[in-house]
Parts: C-alpha cells; sequence; structure tokens
C-alpha cells in the first residue's frame, strides 16, 4: 500500500528538481524569448520520463516566465516593456538591500570568485561571446544576492529574475552596457573588500541605471516594432568569431 506514495514522493521530488534546473537556465538567459520548450525534447535531454518535465514546466507557467499557447505549446515569455519597467523598479528596491546585507557575510574566498566571474564577464564582451558574458553576469550578481542571508529576499529575486533573465538576450550587441567611469562591477567588489554597505548598496544601484539604459533603449525599439525582436536574436544567436574561425580551418 506504501509503494504508490513513494513513487508519488519521488515524482514529485524529480519535477522539483527539474524546476529548479529549468528556472537557474531561465534565469542565466540560457533560453531565450520565444523559444518553444518541447516536454519530448527536454526529457530526452534530462534522461527523465516526460511527467515530471510537464509537471515543472506548468509551475514556471505559474511563475509566469512561460506560456501556454493552444495545443499545449509551452514558450519562453517576452516581456513586454511596461512589464520589463515594472519589474526593473522592483529589482531597484531588492537588489540594493540583497547586496547590502550580503557585505558582512562574504568571505575572502567568495569575493574572490566574484572578481573572477567579473574577469571572466569582460573577456567574454570583448570577444563577443554574449552566451558566457550573460552567464558571468549572473553568476556575479546572484554570488552576492544569494549570501544576504535573506532567503525570503532571495526567492523573491529568483523569482524576478526568472522572468527577466530570457530578456537578457537583447543585451548584446546594442543594448551593450556602458559606464559613465568604471565598470560598477569593479565598484561592488572594493566595497565588498572593504566592507562598505554603502559603496556596495549605491554600486548596484548604479549599475542597474548606467549599465541597463542602452538595454532599456533596445526594448522600447522591440516594443515599437515586434519584428526587432526577431533580428536582434539572430544576431545575438551568431557564434562569436573564435568559433567562427575554428569552424573555417
Amino acid at each position: 500500500m506504501a509503494t504508490p506514495v513513494i513513487n508519488v514522493v519521488e515524482r514529485t521530488n524529480l519535477a522539483s528538481q527539474i524546476y529548479e534546473h529549468l528556472r537557474e537556465q531561465l534565469m542565466s538567459a540560457t533560453f531565450q524569448p520565444g523559444q518553444r520548450l518541447k516536454i519530448r525534447d527536454l526529457a530526452k535531454t534530462m534522461g527523465t520520463s516526460e511527467t515530471p518535465v510537464r509537471e515543472a514546466l506548468i509551475q514556471l507557467v505559474r511563475d509566469r516566465a512561460l506560456e501556454m499557447k493552444e495545443g499545449y505549446f509551452i514558450r519562453v515569455r517576452q516581456l513586454t516593456l511596461a512589464e520589463y519597467l515594472e519589474l526593473r523598479d522592483i529589482r531597484f528596491a531588492l537588489e540594493p538591500l540583497a547586496a547590502e546585507r550580503a557585505v558582512p557575510l562574504l568571505d575572502n574566498a567568495t569575493i574572490k570568485q566574484l572578481t573572477e566571474s567579473h574577469r571572466l564577464l569582460v573577456r567574454a564582451e570583448k570577444t563577443k561571446d554574449y552566451r558566457a558574458a550573460l552567464q558571468h553576469n549572473f553568476d556575479f550578481h546572484f554570488g552576492i544576492y544569494r549570501h544576504s542571508g535573506m532567503p525570503q529576499l532571495t526567492e523573491l529575486l529568483d523569482r524576478i529574475w526568472v522572468q527577466v533573465g530570457p530578456m537578457l538576450n537583447f543585451l548584446y550587441p546594442h543594448g551593450h552596457p556602458t559606464y559613465d567611469a568604471e565598470h560598477q562591477h569593479v565598484n561592488v567588489l572594493r566595497g565588498l573588500q572593504q566592507r562598505d554597505t554603502a559603496m556596495v548598496r549605491k554600486a548596484i544601484e548604479d549599475d542597474l541605471i548606467e549599465g541597463g539604459r542602452d538595454f532599456v533603449r533596445v526594448l522600447k525599439e522591440i516594443d515599437a516594432n515586434p519584428a526587432r525582436a526577431e533580428e536582434l536574436l539572430a544576431l545575438r544567436n551568431q557564434p562569436p568569431p573564435s568559433s567562427r574561425k575554428k569552424s573555417t580551418t
């Protein structure tokens, strides 16, 4: 009599693991706006049955990261400009708080990892490896936020970034972050090293404002001309120059 219950628990745990995996991929911009997610293909890739994958996708639909179209067609949501700006305003309130609370909790080894994430981000931008750049940017920010000691705050940020993450595929190449002086990640790192909460908080705020201004401009272009989204994703999906050279030799 206990076997069915065990099976349900195992299936639920597997669905939760798949959900967390897919959520992390959405947050780090592995999936792109409008991308179709096929249950069968995902199940095959993950080496599991379709049922827990389906359950995980349904949960992500509830999280507003995905949308379900007619005929059980599931794809990544593309936020409207208004939706993105609303979430950005919420990020202005929450991300500096998470970073500020993390300052006394981050050890030197973790700050060293954050420094490396930023170095790899800068290198990826220079080599036009945009997929890597997005991953390193995600690693940098959440490497801080997840040390805030505030799990409910971190969960709120996860729920925001699961919607925002895919949109960051429009960041490169035309919305490339620019800064008035130094890259704000440098100021974040300096503040962390000096244990200066005010410096870290301001640098996170400035990073959202300065680093995202060209990105917002691109989103406004898409809002005015929806066909622009497909053009930008096509550019984004071109392999980095180094990969193209290797493929022709």
